[in-house]
């Protein structure tokens, strides 16, 4: 029996700055939340985006974005965000997200990141000891 990769969860509030005139939460703003739930992870993983960029002169790069927008979040709403790993490379990762509003689900994504040196822009593996703990998060 195949088991299921682990899920992290991380709470976001819609604020009136996320919202468009009607108080929905304009469509751009799924891709913050889900910017926010993956920097969480990683730092829940051990490791900061300020932290890669120092040591190791890497930083990871939005490089694909499939997203599914399937009911309205509002202003003042909690939100669960879920990043969960789908594929761990050398150099990338595939990300499977969801906004849920308690068992409703709002918004479904799939993200590919891409691990990149910060002074080139160029594809770079992740240091071993990063992937490490990236692993021990799924």
């Amino acid at each position: 029996m195949a088991t299921m990769p682990q899920s992290f969860h991380w709470p976001v509030r819609v604020y009136f700055e996320d919202t468009d005139s009607g108080g929905v939460v304009y469509y751009a703003n799924y891709l913050k939340f889900f910017e926010r739930a993956r920097t969480e992870w990683l730092r829940a993983a051990g490791a900061s985006q300020q932290a890669l960029m120092e040591k190791h002169r890497i930083m990871f790069v939005v490089a694909g974005v499939a997203l599914d927008y399937l009911a309205p979040a509002r202003l003042d709403d909690e939100l669960g965000v879920t990043v969960t790993v789908e594929r761990l490379g050398r150099a990338s990762v595939q990300f499977a997200q969801q906004a849920r509003r308690g068992d409703m689900l709002l918004a479904n994504g799939s993200i590919r990141v891409v691990c990149v040196d910060s002074s080139t822009m160029k594809p770079k593996p992740v240091p071993a000891e990063v992937l490490a703990k990236m692993r021990a998060q799924v």
